[in-house]
């Protein structure tokens, strides 16, 4: 039983702790060719729209390529100008992002990720236990690489809170909540039958209110409010996905006192959440949390270091994922 003085912890992940993960195997990774950050999927998928004549009809005038490519606006932008075909060309959209990152992801380089299983294990450590404790963990990701690493490490069945029944505190496996939901989501039990459960969509048409995603945004929020440090790992808090802020605001609200936001990217990345996100106060960029140069791999660099000064040399090299980080 974790002690009263134990630091809660919620984590969220976003598509760069996925990349951090394909970087790790390839150090000198091409971004646009594997990258799984939104500007290296955004790139590939829009030059492949490009190429694709029903898709290009009545956007000739904005199917550029140049300066930064963010394909949710895209989408968003499209959905909202009603053009001819709007709602076909956005489903075009979605479903390239899907191939492209299924792409990339396929099993047997996933098969040799580690930093989220070494993370999992990090926190079964008993000499972690003693001082953190998750509650929580939180993901923007379709893909099933957290989902993976938490079968590995954690327990095989995993509580995603589908349904009221597994939406309380006392629920025995860590919740993981993956707010727009996973391509990898078919025949699930949710409420009294099985059903594939639908994506939320990128773009701007974005509604929570359907199960089971009424579930997951509620006990969410629930966790959120009962933590005393959310670590961000490879995760922009974009200011386009409104509902996530929203969120963490109303997290906040419900606490006597703000939980620390630990930003576990790059200086920039960080100073950028620092300064667009000011009301709230807690937030601490990775360089305020460990010392050393700004790494190139946020996430393998953060967890080499916690892990060490936790856990100590000889504690480290008896695990099985999480001394791969030191080699």
């Amino acid at each position: 039983m974790a002690s009263e003085v134990t630091k809660k912890i919620v984590y969220l992940f976003g598509a760069g702790a996925t990349h951090a993960e394909v970087q790790n195997l390839y150090p000198d990774l091409i971004n646009e060719k594997r990258g799984l950050l939104i500007g290296n999927v955004s790139s590939r998928v829009i030059d492949k729209a490009r190429k694709d004549p029903k898709y290009v009809k009545d956007l000739d005038m904005v199917s550029g390529v140049a300066g930064s490519l963010n394909i949710e606006l895209l989408i968003s932008l499209i959905e909202n100008s009603k053009i001819h075909n709007w709602a076909s060309k956005t489903s075009r959209l979605k479903n390239w992002v899907e191939d492209d990152i299924k792409t990339i992801l396929t099993k047997s380089l996933t098969e040799r990720f580690f930093l989220h299983k070494g993370l999992f294990e990090f926190h079964k450590h008993e000499k972690t236990g003693t001082k953190e404790e998750v509650i929580g963990l939180i993901s923007l990701n379709y893909d099933d690489v957290l989902d993976q690493a938490y079968k590995t490490v954690v327990a095989k069945d995993i509580n995603y809170c589908f349904s009221l029944s597994t939406n309380l505190p006392s629920s025995q496996n860590i919740p993981l909540l993956k707010l727009h939901g996973s391509f990898n989501w078919k025949n699930k039990y949710v409420l009294r039958k099985r059903r594939t459960i639908e994506i939320i969509p990128l773009g701007s048409s974005k509604s929570y209110l359907h199960a089971p995603y009424g579930f997951i945004w509620n006990r969410a929020l629930d966790t959120l409010a009962r933590c005393d440090a959310l670590r961000v790992i490879g995760c922009s808090l974009s200011q386009n996905d409104v509902h996530l802020i929203d969120l963490l605001f109303k997290a906040h609200l419900e606490l006597s006192k703000p939980f620390d936001i630990e930003i576990i990217d790059r200086e920039l990345p960080g100073q950028r959440i620092k300064e667009n996100y000011g009301f709230f106060p807690g937030i601490k960029k990775l360089s305020e949390l460990m010392s050393g140069p700004d790494p190139l791999n946020p996430f393998r660099t953060w967890l080499k270091y916690v892990s060490t000064e936790m856990l100590g040399e000889s504690d480290l090299r008896a695990t099985r994922y999480l001394r791969k980080v030191k080699s």
